[in-house]
């Protein structure tokens, strides 16, 4: 599901904590074009939905004003329409459940929040909601529509022989109104029971003994003249003349069929995706369950198999949310084909998928499966003149190894996907216990790293960038370090994917910018030498919409001069949305901002694609560097780099220097810059500025000089 879809969230909270987290998290995942509103009672969110709409409402079941039924009840009573999340205590399953039946689209736990989960529960919230409120306006139209069909009516003398047939039982009946007349009501109107299958005869006689009007039980079919049957629903009252004598019956009869039609859809629709048509959460739950059923009496084993689709978003971004429904159908279709008739495909949401194979004789099977899976989703789809080209990434849970309750098959098997993405995607990963190990130290990263920029626990080393010529430090790299509390100093290894993954990385880039941007602008204040400071930018960042409006708000609050700015980008974040970047970098060059080439020689290298963007620099990647004396195809691309880099007035900075013999070769083949741990280490601003004024040791810069 796009995230679009969320974009006014009302949070009904009065516990602070817990508000400020939820906030954190929701305000974090979207870094724009996003409003969150806070109230901490009923009688305040009450007040707020009098005159402000919200796409989604996240309702704590224990405010001091209202609590558990009563509190959903006065939600739905304000906003009839809002999808409603609520949140529960631990022990409070019975309570959620309650919800739920209330009218709740889904309920999370306190104390087993995590952002994928919010996110995934709020955009589902209103896929249901939406859903129900499609169901209910069909279903308003087909009642409309049976209300305004006229009823049959037929009617008998006090023998039960027919006296009159409307048009409409004449079209039910198959009967002309002057053939029944005289005629039998049971010639006429022929009655079976459902199940039995047994002629039923019309009680008109007992109507007219009671008196009254008698509606027949359900599950009578009417057999038409012609042998087609239909369900009917009818009733049968006694005519009477002024005196109060008995004169004969009538019959009011329909055809139920398009309502019994409608609500074996409505039901349908309740257990499946509306789009692809495939059972949706709540179905699959109960298939899992019932299957954990047959495996713990027969001793046998199942898997349950989690697939999220890979480029997915890129194509749904680029080419519509129609073309990618399309797809989504045509990855459903793939999935069926593959599984067997024993087995169920389910449609989570999004583009995430999930297949149980209610029989597997050996854990093995689960992964023959998903090689079929993986082969099927990465052939081309065909939809709308476009060859469209998706992978898949899996996770599989085997019961019971994995789980004894469908909840943990299903949960674990999420886990394992997400290994899978990690290990390089279209791919399968078995779950193994150590993962849900990696994701609570993850998640317990994600969450203290919410909290880092508040908290000032983050700082800017800076890294020294060395001129060949001359010695002289010509500026400097900012590089993001994290000092934890009690984990002390975290390796960005550590939190930067973390960051990346939960969309923290696009704050957490701009405060790094504006930083060294400040940082640039006291070095120039307090007279040190000019220094260019470059910065790195993240793929996500750099494809944020507000990313070329912060770049230039920060340089002109900080007063910084553009010239001595340098982004940094990797070569897989140019060519992501090459139109787009190079759009961008032809923007970001006319003000002055210098743009480098990240970790050069590991992607595509190629000297098309240098020539399409507005670069002024390449940095060489430091894995090349340190095996330029050991390995003649190292030394051969850092050679080829370096020319490559003169052919296209380029400068070249070395990446990684660590010894006297990697900074003896590397000036030998004119290189321009160099930064490493033989000059320098990163250092905090205060260690850097006293390098800038005295100048690196002279026993590291004499060997330059010998060679100039």
């Amino acid at each position: 599901m796009s995230p679009s879809l969320i974009e006014r969230v009302l949070l009904i909270e009065d516990s602070l904590g817990d508000a400020r987290l939820l906030r954190e998290m929701l305000r974090e995942h979207r870094a724009s074009n996003f409003e969150l509103t806070h109230v901490t009672g009923m009688r305040d969110a009450e007040h707020h939905l009098q005159s402000r709409a919200a796409d989604v409402i996240l309702l704590d079941l224990g405010l001091s004003d209202a609590q558990g039924v009563e509190a959903i009840q006065r939600t739905h009573a304000a906003a009839p329409r809002v999808p409603l999340v609520v949140l529960t205590g631990l022990d409070d399953e019975r309570l959620a459940v309650r919800a739920l039946k209330e009218g709740a689209q889904d309920y999370l736990v306190k104390g087993q929040i995590e952002t994928r989960g919010l996110m995934r529960a709020l955009r589902y919230a209103i896929e249901r909601k939406r859903m129900e409120e499609a169901l209910f306006a069909e279903k308003e139209r087909a009642q409309v529509t049976l209300s305004s069909i006229g009823e049959a009516v037929l009617c008998t003398d006090v023998e039960g022989s027919i006296t009159f047939l409307n048009a409409m039982a004449e079209t039910m009946t198959g009967w002309r109104c002057d053939e029944a007349v005289g005629r039998p009501l049971a010639d006429v109107l022929k009655m079976l029971g459902t199940t039995t299958r047994k002629t039923m005869p019309i009680p008109t006689v007992i109507a007219a003994d009671r008196s009254r009007t008698l509606t027949l039980p359900p599950g009578f079919i009417l057999v038409r003249r012609d042998g087609f049957e239909m369900p009917i629903e009818d009733s049968v009252a006694p005519i009477r003349d002024r005196e109060g004598t008995l004169t004969g019956a009538v019959v009011v009869f329909r055809d139920v069929s398009a309502a019994r039609a409608m609500s074996a859809q409505m039901a349908h629709s309740a257990e499946h995706d509306y789009l692809t048509g495939l059972p949706n959460r709540m179905l699959l739950k109960d298939r899992v369950e019932q299957a954990i059923v047959l495996a713990r009496r027969h001793g046998t084993q199942l898997a349950v198999l989690y697939l999220d689709l890979d480029g997915f978003k890129h194509i749904n971004d680029s080419l519509g949310h129609p073309v990618g429904d399309k797809l989504l159908q045509s990855v459903a279709r793939r999935l069926v084909e593959c599984a067997r008739t024993s087995d169920t495909v389910s449609r989570q949401g999004g583009d995430e998928f999930i297949v149980l194979l209610s029989e597997v004789a050996h854990a093995e099977d689960a992964a023959l499966a998903a090689s079929r899976m993986l082969k099927a989703v990465a052939e081309a789809h065909p939809v709308d003149k476009h060859d469209l080209h998706v992978t898949t990434s899996i996770g599989i849970s085997i019961f019971p190894e994995d789980g004894a309750e469908a909840q943990a098959l299903i949960q674990n098997a999420d886990t394992a996907m997400y290994q899978a993405k990690e290990n390089g995607r279209q791919g399968y990963q078995y779950f193994k216990p150590e993962m849900n190990a990696r994701a609570v130290e993850r998640q317990s990263i994600e969450e203290s790293l919410r909290r880092a920029l508040q908290r000032d626990e983050l700082s800017l080393d800076y890294q020294p960038k060395i001129n060949f010529k001359t010695g002289a430090i010509t500026g400097a790299e900012a590089l993001l370090r994290w000092h934890h509390p009690t984990r002390g100093l975290v390796s960005p290894a550590q939190f930067i994917p973390v960051a990346e993954d939960c969309g923290l990385i696009v704050p957490i880039g701009k405060w790094v910018l504006r930083q060294a941007c400040m940082q640039a602008r006291a070095w120039a204040t307090d007279g040190l030498p000019p220094t260019t400071i470059a910065v790195n930018v993240s793929a996500r960042q750099f494809r944020d919409t507000g990313f070329l409006a912060g770049l230039f708000a920060i340089l002109r609050q900080t007063g910084l001069d553009p010239r001595l700015l340098e982004l940094e980008l990797t070569e897989s974040v140019l060519m992501t949305h090459a139109e787009s970047a190079a759009g961008i970098l032809k923007t970001v060059r006319a003000h002055g901002v210098r743009v480098a080439v990240d970790d050069f020689g590991t992607g595509y290298s190629s000297l098309s694609y240098l020539r399409k963007f507005q670069i002024d620099a390449l940095k060489i990647d430091q894995s090349f560097v340190g095996e330029i004396l050991d390995a003649d195809s190292d030394a051969s691309i850092v050679t080829a780099v370096i020319s490559m880099a003169r052919s296209l007035n380029l400068r070249v900075v070395a990446e990684g220097v660590e010894t006297l013999e990697q900074s003896t070769f590397l000036r030998a083949r004119d290189c321009d810059e160099a930064q490493g741990f033989y000059f320098s280490r990163p250092v905090p601003p205060a260690r850097f500025a006293t390098l800038l004024v005295d100048g690196l040791a002279p026993e590291l810069l004499a060997p330059l000089a010998t060679a100039a």
